[in-house]
């Protein structure tokens, strides 16, 4: 494995490039072009505001429910669409995999470089929100980047191992948005934690997206530490996850260019 990062290391060039070439594909031809990534969660927020706010009132804590909200969908965007991208995108991208030699993961690693971008531009308006409705810059924000490490590991390692099943089973492009749909409802992004009953709640948080998401409120809304025995559980289970997804992706790498 550590020969693997260390040639993966070797092409960095080529990863930053094969990153920016997927970024103008993704908005070649479109009229917003990367408005689209503040747009999504945005649009996102305000159907949710409308819901949970006037029909079905959900206890924030005393927090606006669009803040609220938005605040679990901008990491949870980034989380899916990183996903999303980089599930097909070995199938994508056949002519290189087939004719070409690199380090085969570069494809899923750039579609999720592209993703990041997309979360960088949509944070533009989560701090505009902070300041809309009065939430203070906690100290706490500090540990965000920290957060979005162990969630690019679990993207990484979902990945990784979901791109190279689809060479091999094409179901996967249809299981993945099914299950990205459950896995959201299974994270609390439109509702608090303490909806969990307490007794479940232990069980719950062994989702590390779930975990990651309390703790993304609890910095940058609530001014509190993260609960570290929950969030050292995400990170392990990322981390772990990663090993597995990666160590499977080199084994059936051989295999690509011959099944695509």
């Amino acid at each position: 494995m550590l020969a693997n990062l260390a040639t993966l290391y070797n092409y960095r060039e080529l990863l930053w490039t094969w990153t920016l070439r997927d970024i103008r594909v993704r908005y070649k031809q479109s009229l917003l072009g990367v408005a689209w990534a503040i747009l999504q969660p945005l649009a996102v927020t305000l159907m949710f505001t409308l819901v949970f706010s006037f029909i079905v009132r959900v206890e924030t804590g005393g927090i606006p429910y669009p803040v609220f909200s938005f605040t679990a969908l901008l990491p949870w965007t980034f989380f899916a669409g990183a996903i999303s991208f980089a599930v097909p995108s070995l199938v994508n991208n056949i002519t290189l995999v087939t004719k070409v030699y690199l380090p085969r993961e570069i494809f899923p690693l750039a579609a999720i470089g592209g993703s990041f971008v997309d979360f960088l531009i949509a944070s533009v308006v989560f701090f505009g929100m902070l300041l809309y409705y009065g939430v203070p810059f906690h100290p706490t924000l500090v540990l965000v980047p920290g957060l979005l490490l162990i969630q690019i590991v679990l993207a990484l390692a979902v990945s990784l191992f979901a791109s190279a099943v689809n060479v091999f089973y094409r179901d996967v492009r249809f299981i993945v948005p099914l299950g990205l749909q459950l896995w959201m409802y299974a994270t609390p992004i439109i509702y608090p934690l303490e909806f969990v009953p307490e007794w479940l709640r232990p069980y719950y948080l062994l989702n590390p997206m779930a975990a990651l998401i309390e703790a993304y409120r609890d910095v940058a809304l609530r001014g509190l530490w993260p609960n570290w025995s929950y969030l050292g559980v995400a990170a392990g289970l990322s981390l772990l996850l990663f090993v597995l997804g990666y160590v499977y992706f080199k084994h059936v790498e051989w295999q690509f260019a011959d099944i695509i």
